[in-house]
Formats: structure tokens, sequence, C-alpha cells
């Protein structure tokens, strides 16, 4: 079963409870503590605050980055992001260098459909079902990573990027906090978030609920979408304790619920067919629904012993989707009206640990074992037809399926960072990963990175990966293309190879030069060969993607970054270039159309999620920014060439038009804690469309947000 929101307050509360006792919980005045560990019985005194920094420094060594491409974002970053804590986490991300945007939420880097892993606090997650909502949200997040590029070795499975999370603590956010966020489209948006600690106990917990008419892209270019409410709930809790100056024990526990009204477009023409004597209905009139849940709880015990350092964590995710269709209506416009719920249980451990040999050389060894179980149920109505696809009668026919699942996934890695010259450093490492789900595979996985300082301020990388990336277990569909043989849901293809997972060769050379005091410039270069190179696409109605595989793909591009952070003065820019191809689809070829696949076969396309060119910008400015008092108006801009659709003749054979968007924010603090917020998100009310509802795996159209005014009021206590 999945958690629930009562185990969240309850950790919190049990956490509480049992340190009370013992220790006055002070919200962060006193962060001292006692813990009766002397070795003759004398109380030894535990600087909690101090312990607790020291023992973050010690899980970021365990897994550093050395090598990689990386883009952070501080707190104050995050803070300076139009919305702040209540943006999107999506949106955020944007923000770094070769992310592109995508309907439903999704985004793009470096040319991969999505391949993302999520790390919260060293620990990864495994994959969930949440189409449209995100269960990780920028307001748990004391700061944040996004690690690209040449990956070493602890990274395995997801390899398109690692998006690292530290979360907040409550040394570090004493106090409770209140506030109240909304405006245009029915916006509301209350939240609050607590933390503190008692003697060695710190805990943390936050939740907002969201309500608006914007829940998902409008399929039409007009201002307001038809039937596109939402309703969103998200929670996260944090607690640890220091056990002793060398051990914490840590729980984290998130969780995250959502209704979509999946948004209509008017005007739709049926097939022409008849339902039960009604051949007509009003597109505008559907009244398709979502509901989507993803739950997580992690638990880590970390240890320090001299020169070694090691985090052990067990975890588990539970996550369900359920699409409701309009029986009627689908089933004029699509033939087939299908109810689809999709669950997905996760549970594992993981371990890393490094050991530092000497001066030269730090070992680095761990393992991730995984076991998951999907499942699924579906009925679908659909009409019988004659032999020319013609339904043979009005009344629909029944078609019911159900499957369960389970699987799992292992990998194992050990690396050795070996300081050659004092300004030469050789990361190298070795993986092993398998996948026994749909598919069965192993790979081996060399990685290589080289990290050259030839002065203070310039550092020069170069590094090279083998990477083993297994198909989404909960986005593979078993086989049911019989089941619907001889109906208006009948696909043109029935050949159904299985997904299998990507293999590739990745290379990254990279330059970081401080210019001056605060200014970083940064360009990187890459180029990825694949073999099975996976996608995903959305096929039908229910809104659940499906992963499939093409033979072989190129990804490559060069991306500029500049950042400048100088007092109250922050300012970034970047601008990417990137091509992303693809040839002959090889797994779920049922769900495509027969001149798609045939051209895909003899011809390299470009994937459907590519795009050219990619820029982003912002700038912040604190006025009193060493006062009680500070105001901070902040701007952002997100410039992108356009995604691919699909032309008569060649399948994603054009791009989108170019377009920008522009948002702006004003936060006013207060002597009194304080915080008045306001946001316009799309100053210049742009109409852009970010998909036109062609291109291999695209389902309906989508056009971005308008401009919205929205303001929030935050109490800090």
């Amino acid at each position: 079963m999945g958690l629930n929101r009562a185990a969240l307050l309850g950790a919190v509360g049990l956490a509480v409870a049992v340190a009370a006792p013992s220790a006055h919980a002070d919200n962060g005045s006193n962060p001292s503590a006692h813990a009766d560990n002397g070795p003759d019985g004398n109380d030894l005194i535990i600087d909690i605050d101090v312990v607790s920094k020291r023992l973050d420094e010690a899980r970021q060594r365990i897994q550093p980055s050395l090598g990689a491409s990386v883009y952070r974002f501080s707190p104050d970053a995050l803070q300076a992001v139009p919305q702040g804590e209540n943006a999107p986490l999506n949106q955020v991300l944007l923000q770094a260098p070769g992310v592109v945007q995508d309907s439903f939420g999704q985004i793009h880097v470096r040319g991969e459909h999505a391949n993302l892993q999520y790390r919260i606090n060293g620990v990864q997650l495994p994959d969930g079902l949440s189409m449209f909502g995100q269960a990780i949200e920028s307001r748990f997040a004391q700061s944040m990573s996004l690690v690209t590029g040449a990956l070493p070795a602890q990274y395995g499975f997801q390899t398109a990027g690692v998006v690292d999370i530290q979360t907040k603590t409550g040394l570090g956010n004493p106090g409770l906090a209140v506030s109240m966020y909304g405006g245009q489209s029915s916006w509301l948006q209350p939240s609050f978030e607590y933390g503190g600690h008692a003697g060695p106990v710190d805990w943390y917990i936050t939740g907002d609920v969201m309500h608006n008419t914007r829940g998902i892209e409008n399929p039409a270019p007009t201002r307001d979408a038809i039937h596109d409410t939402t309703n969103q709930w998200h929670g996260l809790a944090y607690v640890s304790g220091i056990v002793d100056p060398d051990t914490r024990i840590s729980m984290i526990l998130g969780s995250f619920e959502g209704q979509f009204q999946i948004p209509n477009n008017p005007g739709q023409q049926t097939l022409g067919f008849p339902v039960n004597g009604v051949s007509s209905f009003n597109s505008a009139r559907l009244d398709e629904n979502q509901w989507e849940r993803n739950d997580f709880a992690i638990l880590s015990l970390q240890k320090h012993v001299n020169d070694v350092d090691l985090q052990v964590s067990a975890y588990t995710r539970y996550s369900w989707l359920n699409f409701s269709p309009d029986w009627l209506g689908d089933l004029l416009f699509n033939g087939i009206a299908q109810q689809a719920r999709r669950s997905n249980i996760a549970y594992g451990i993981q371990s890393d640990g490094s050991w530092r040999i000497n001066d030269s050389h730090t070992l680095r060894a761990g393992f991730l074992v995984q076991q998951a179980i999907a499942g699924g149920k579906s009925y679908a109505q659909v009409l019988p037809t004659d032999s020319d696809g013609s339904p043979t009668t009005e009344v629909p026919i029944g078609v019911a399926n159900s499957f369960s699942k389970t699987g799992g996934l292992y990998g194992m890695y050990v690396q050795d960072e070996w300081r050659v010259l004092p300004t030469v450093t050789i990361n190298g490492g070795l993986r092993f990963d398998g996948v026994a789900e749909f598919t069965n595979e192993t790979q081996v996985s060399p990685r290589l990175n080289v990290v050259w300082k030839p002065a203070p301020t310039t550092t020069l990388t170069a590094g090279y990966a083998r990477y083993f990336v297994p198909p989404p277990f909960e986005l593979v569909s078993p086989d049911v293309v019989q089941q619907f043989a001889g109906t208006t849901a009948a696909p043109a293809v029935t050949r159904n190879d299985p997904v299998r997972a990507e293999r590739s060769n990745y290379f990254d050379v990279a330059l970081n030069q401080v210019v001056i005091p605060g200014l970083t410039i940064g360009v990187d270069t890459y180029y990825k060969i694949s073999n099975h190179l996976l996608d995903e696409g959305q096929f039908g109605a229910p809104v659940v993607l499906t992963a499939f595989n093409y033979a072989h793909g190129r990804q490559l591009g060069t991306q500029l970054s500049v950042n400048y952070e100088r007092g109250p003065l922050s300012l970034y820019g970047n601008i990417a270039w990137a091509r992303a191809i693809g040839t002959r689809i090889v797994s779920a070829q049922f769900n495509f159309d027969p001149d798609e696949l045939a051209y895909i076969a003899g011809n390299y396309i470009y994937l459907d999620h590519n795009q050219t060119w990619t820029g982003s910008a912002g700038a912040a400015y604190a006025l009193n920014h060493d006062t009680d008092h500070p105001t901070r108006f902040s701007v952002d801009a997100l410039l992108q060439s356009g995604l691919r659709a699909s032309t008569a003749a060649v399948p994603n054979g054009v791009a989108l038009p170019a377009y920008g968007v522009v948002n702006l924010s004003v936060v006013q603090r207060l002597p009194t804690g304080t915080e008045l917020r306001l946001d316009v998100l799309n100053v210049g009310d742009t109409v852009y469309q970010i998909r036109n509802g062609t291109g291999v795996g695209v389902g309906a159209p989508q056009y971005g947000l308008r401009r919205t005014v929205l303001a929030g009021l935050t109490q800090r206590f």
C-alpha cells in the first residue's frame, strides 16, 4: 500500500515525542545535545549543528560528481526563481543549459526523452507513474544540482542527468511558516513548513494544496482551456537523529496526489460511424479525467569511521495512475473508450562508501538492488468490424485485460579517484548492471574522467562513459494486440517486439573558466552513440506513456553557460545547440502507422523531442540585501527553437515555430517575518505551441501558459 498523509505527520510527531523527555526543542537557538556515550558513563556533549554539517559534507564526498558537468542551484538561486518555492521543479530545471521544455511538465536533457535520475540526500528514487503531476517539489530542496555528461561510476540506470536534491532540515529552517499563494485561473495554493530539533533529533515537514484551472497545457490557442481543473497535494517529512558524533539515522517520507481533467479541443470530427444511435458529439463536452498518486519512503544510516564514509539506505516507492474516459465521446472520436489503471511498487537497498587511502587515492564502491511489481487493469469498449474495418453494429463490446509482473534491477560499482599530479586527477571506475523485468540483460560499463586544473581559475575535463539504461518497467505494455483484432481499435501493425535496454557510448569535453571573482564561463561538448535507443510516446486516449526502441541513435551538442554572482546581484545565461536522431523502430511496433515505420526503417529521423537551439537567461537583484527588509527583483527568460512535428512525407520532419517567454518576480521581506511576493508569468502574453499533435509518439496539441499574475503572503513564526 502507498504511504498516506497521516504517516507524514506521524513521523514528525514520533520524533518529537521520543526526543522531548531528554531535551528542549529550541528551534535552533541551542543546537547542543547530550548523549550518554562517554566510556566512563559521563555525558558526551554533541553539537548537533556542527555534527550535522560535518556529516552532510561527508555524504557529499561519498558520491562526488568528479569530471561530470554540474549546474548548481544554491538556496538563493532557488528563492530567486519566479514563483519561488511554488515553482514546479521542471520550471526550475529549465534554467540549466541544454534543458528543453515539453508538454505535460516533461523536460528533455541533452536530447534524451526522459531518462532522468532523481536523488534525495544521495539516495536514488525508483521511477514513478506520474504523467502530469510532480512528486518532488523545489519546495523540499535546500539546494539542488543537475549533473550531466560522462557520469562517474556511482550513477547508473537513468543517465541523461541526475537531479541531486539536498533536503531542507529543521536546523536550517527552524520555526513555522504558513503561506497563501494564488491569483488568476482560480489559482489557490496554501502551504506550510515547520522545522526544529529536540536534543539529537532534527525534523522538517512541509506540505501544500493546489487548485487551479490550468492543470494541463491547453490544446487550443485560447487563453483559457475547457475542462482543465486540477487539485493536487504534496507533502514531505524529514527526521534525523544523531546517534554519536560519527553516526546519523534519517528518514524521509514523501507523498503526492493529483486529480486532472483532460482539457478539450473544440471542433474535432468524429470517425463517422454511430454508437448506440448517436453519430455526432461536441468535442468541447468530453469528460476525460486522470488521477495520480506517488508515495516514497527512505530510511538511511550514515557512518564515519576514520577515513571511511558509508551510507546504507532502504527505500520504497508506490505509484498509481487511473484514466477514466468519456465512454461515448471517446468511442466516436477514437474508436475505443478505455479505462486504464496502472500501479507500481518498488523497494530496494542502496549502499555507497568511500575510503580515503592516502593523499593520492580515494576508493569508492557501492551497490543497488531493487525489486518492483508492476500491474495494470483496463476495460475498453469497441465496436466489432468486418474485413474492411467497417463497424458491423452500433452496440459496443467490452475487452478486459489485466497483468502483473515482478522484476528487478541490480547494479554495483567500484572506482578510484587518483590524484596523479597536484593539478591532474583521474577518476576511473567500472559498473556492472542487470535488469530482469520484461527483458533480461546485463552489461559491464567502464567509466573514465580526467580533470586538469592548469590554473586555479581554469578547469578542463574529459570523460567517457559506457551506459546501460533498462526500459522503464512501469511504461512497458504487455502484448494485448490480438485482443483488439476485428474491432475499431485494431492496429494496422500487429508486430510487438519486446522493449530492450539501451546501450551507449558517451563522450564529453568541458572547460570552465573563472574570469573574475564571481564570473564563470563554461563550454561543454558531448557525443553519444546508442543501440536500442529508448524513447517514449503517447498512443491512444489513456494519457500513459509507452516505451519503445530505435535500433540506433546519435546525440550530439554544445552548451555555453555564463554565471555571475556578487553581493546583491546574480546573472546567468545559457545557450545550447543539439541534434538527436534515430532510425528503425524495433519494439512496440503496433503503436505506429505502417508508412511511418517504413520510412524510419530506411532513414535517420530527428527524435520528436529534438530542439536545435535552447536558451535561458535570468537576473536577480536585492535592494537592502544586508538588512532585515530586503526587496528582491528577478526576471528569467526562456528561448526555444521548437520541438519536432511531422509532415505528410517525413516523420518529425519540421520544427515548430520558435518562441520566447519572460517571467518577472518581486519579493519584499519585512522585519516582522512577513514576506510578500508578486509573480507575472509570460509577461508578454506570448501565444506559443509546444506540440501540434503530430510527430512520432505525440498525442494531442499543446499550447504554453498565457500571462498569469500570482501573488503570495508568507508569515514566519
